[in-house]
């Protein structure tokens, strides 16, 4: 495992490295976020994965979602993500969960974090609700066309988002990959034990000139 970690293990030594063995952690969707949260994660080295969806894969999924390939089409997504995990990298547990989110906190799986990685605002509030039950801080991640957000949800709550039913104006297969990454980012140096902002929404946009811009906003508590 020494050897396996080598880089990160120069980052903050085998003392830290080994302690996020011991780390569990469940992602809520298997999709575009969800497979690629699982791939940064689990390649860190957190030691207990859960990952939680009801769906199977569908060809429109795959150009975003870097799990899947063509052949997948309708198997569990999370079956998937399990597999391609554990075989990357040995050190790590993943647990499938075939349903919604409902069906796992029924089960009363004590994790160390929360990972969003759903679609939509409803099952968003449903996680919020779920995390200050269980006193378990979550990251949400959504994306849209070339945006994305980002938060760390630990006193704040996600009340103040607006439910709409807005057509989705599409999602450009990068910007997955990279609100996952900053996803990720937050959730190893939390698990870590490396300082994390909490409760600031970054907003990640292109400009009209092709700049990316990231806006910070407090969240009410």
């Amino acid at each position: 495992m020494t050897h396996y970690f080598h880089r990160q293990i120069q980052l903050w030594g085998e003392e830290v490295q080994a302690s996020l063995q011991g780390k569990k952690i469940v992602i809520i969707g298997c999709g575009g976020l969800g497979s690629s949260l699982a791939y940064a994660l689990g390649s860190s080295g957190i030691g207990e994965i859960h990952v939680v969806d009801f769906d199977t894969v569908s060809v429109h999924n795959i150009h975003r979602q870097i799990t899947f390939k063509l052949g997948d089409e309708g198997k569990y997504k999370a079956d998937i993500v399990k597999e391609s995990i554990e075989s990357r990298c040995p050190f790590v547990k993943v647990y499938a969960h075939i349903g919604r989110l409902e069906d796992f906190t029924c089960k009363e799986i004590d994790v160390d974090l929360i990972l969003d990685a759903t679609d939509n605002l409803p099952t968003r509030a449903l996680i919020d609700t779920y995390a200050k039950s269980v006193k378990t801080p979550w990251i949400y991640g959504s994306v849209e066309a070339f945006n994305g957000q980002v938060c760390f949800f630990e006193k704040s709550n996600f009340k103040p988002f607006v439910i709409s039913n807005k057509t989705s104006s599409g999602i450009a297969a990068p910007i997955v990959m990279h609100i996952a990454s900053l996803q990720a980012n937050l959730a190893l140096r939390y698990l870590a034990g490396l300082s994390v902002k909490k409760d600031v929404l970054y907003y990640l946009f292109f400009s009209e000139e092709g700049e990316l811009i990231t806006q910070k906003l407090g969240m009410p508590k």
